[in-house]
């Protein structure tokens, strides 16, 4: 017989809103191993054939046939995830901060690590530039209004394309950790109103593009096809959180993903000899010694004196400055500067990685050095500003994290040579998008498409044709063209099911699929497995 105390947690637990699931219940199904509703969900994640194909998705760049050891999307869920949860057990040890996590929302471990493991099950084959190709293809060539996104499609598989769950419709997750993956939680044009795209301060990822104007949020968690989800997700945080404020775990989760994304893609780059001590060096002691100089350059000057070191450290430091002044500090800025320069230029990449016992070391030191210092700085704020969430890192971490981030930026992801490779990855998934498409339209091949194609274009189908009848407006991009007529809202759907679809491949898979459906190879396409 269970012990009085074990038995009101109990009680307690069955009666907390945050365990219900989608389906209504609060526990776990037959086949769940674990007893604690967030430790069934950390299982079903972490069972789900989308998560295990995430180790074939490029982190940044892809490891495969090149014989890199480089983190995929599936180790960096990994290290997230990792991170996540020693800052939820770090603030739980804290006794000034049980009120106030309390009031929030509350902050557990399993609902943080589960969230972490979940945040980048929606991430498309080659990453981030997956993510745009697959985004442009939406709206241009489906005329969907929502587009695609790499945080949504999450959600979207989690609730709704995931069919290893007790229901065979996503994972049937409880409310709080489908609130915790909400990293952003609005959709792109129209939840909730007013959008937080139109607040004179919008959070981070709610403000359009620049260089796309009307086209709705640049970052956000939700299609319309799950708005109900995340309004269900939501309906407990109400009155506690904004609208458009992450929950405390989804603010754990973001800040982990911030931290691990500082620290590991560097790691990385070391490694395989692209971090280039010269350079580095050159950018952070440049400006180092012509701080004062350079801030009173104009922003024309600065402009045409970009490939000068010193001079993109500084147009950072002005970025800052015009997107989170609330943050910003210069004195923590070169500080910060000089911190990255002692540990990363004067440590790390003074010795070039030759795969010695040394040089592991040197990377491990590096990594944990960092991770650890950056997970004791997270605090907790009762009130932040639009563009921060309630869980922060230290004036110092802050500043520190946006250098690191800096680096890898400039000296990685700006290269050439990694632009030449992703224009190949570009025009690769838009020639597999193209493909799939006219398969699907063919009526005397269409009845021989994929299983799981198929499958998903009836799924869509009874998506678009509801909302159609429904709630039509949601249906309607940025220009205020919707769709009119059956065969538009059955267009939409096929649309999304091949976004969906190939949204599911890894890299090699995407590449095999092409070469299938191209005429490029004699094997039969059906050897590459497809979700």
């Amino acid at each position: 017989m269970a012990a009085p105390a074990d038995y009101f947690l109990a009680m307690h637990r069955d009666h907390d809103p945050r365990t219900s699931r989608r389906s209504g219940g609060t526990g776990g199904g037959t086949a769940d191993l674990a007893t604690g509703p967030y430790r069934v969900d950390r299982d079903r994640v972490a069972s789900s054939p989308f998560f295990a194909r995430l180790g074939g998705v490029t982190q940044v760049v892809s490891s495969t046939g090149s014989g890199l050891l480089v983190h995929n999307r599936l180790t960096h869920s990994l290290k997230v995830a990792q991170a996540a949860r020693a800052i939820a057990e770090r603030l739980n040890t804290r006794p000034d901060l049980v009120g106030v996590l309390d009031k929030l929302g509350g902050c557990d471990p399993d609902v943080v690590e589960a969230a972490a493991l979940a945040h980048d099950l929606g991430h498309p084959p080659f990453g981030h530039l997956g993510e745009q190709v697959l985004d442009r293809l939406a709206r241009h060539r489906f005329g969907l209004s929502d587009g695609f996104e790499g945080n949504a499609q999450s959600f979207r598989i989690v609730t709704t394309t995931d069919v290893r769950g007790p229901k065979a419709l996503g994972l049937d997750l409880t409310v709080a950790v489908r609130a915790a993956m909400l990293k952003y939680p609005w959709t792109r044009l129209s939840h909730p109103t007013p959008h937080p795209r139109d607040l004179p301060a919008p959070p981070r990822g709610a403000a359009e593009p620049p260089d796309a104007p009307g086209t709705g949020a640049a970052k956000f968690s939700t299609y319309v096809t799950e708005l109900d989800d995340l309004t269900q997700a939501r309906e407990f945080y109400a009155g506690r959180l904004e609208p458009w404020q992450q929950t405390v775990e989804a603010s754990v989760m973001d800040t982990a993903d911030d931290i691990a994304y500082a620290i590991h893609d560097l790691e990385d780059f070391h490694r395989v000899g692209v971090l280039q001590h010269a350079t580095v060096s050159a950018e952070l002691n440049t400006w180092l010694d012509q701080a004062l100089d350079l801030a009173e350059l104009s922003a024309a000057d600065l402009a045409a004196q970009q490939r000068r070191p010193g001079r993109s450290l500084e147009t950072l430091r002005r970025r800052l400055h015009a997107k989170d002044s609330w943050a910003v500090d210069d004195g923590a800025f070169a500080q910060a500067v000089a911190k990255v320069r002692s540990e990363l230029v004067d440590g790390l990449l003074a010795v070039p990685f030759d795969g010695s016992v040394e040089a592991e070391q040197a990377v491990a030191g590096f990594s944990s050095r960092w991770t650890r210092r950056l997970v004791d700085a997270v605090g907790v704020i009762e009130e932040p500003t639009t563009r921060s969430g309630h869980v922060v890192l230290a004036t110092a971490q802050w500043h520190e994290v946006q250098v690191l981030k800096f680096v890898h930026r400039r000296f990685v992801l700006l290269r050439p040579d990694l632009a030449l490779h992703q224009r190949g990855q570009a025009r690769l998934l838009t020639a597999l998008v193209e493909a799939l498409e006219q398969w699907a339209t063919d009526r005397h091949e269409a009845d021989r498409l994929p299983r799981r194609l198929h499958d998903l274009i009836e799924l869509a189908t009874a998506e678009y044709t509801a909302l159609a009848r429904t709630d039509p407006g949601t249906l309607v991009g940025a220009t205020g063209d919707g769709p009119s007529g059956p065969d538009a809202v059955r267009a939409l759907a096929r649309g999304r099911a091949v976004v969906d679809f190939v949204a599911s491949l890894t890299d090699n898979q995407a590449a095999a699929l092409l070469d299938a459906v191209s005429g490029r190879t004699g094997q039969l396409w059906t050897d590459a497995f497809v979700l």
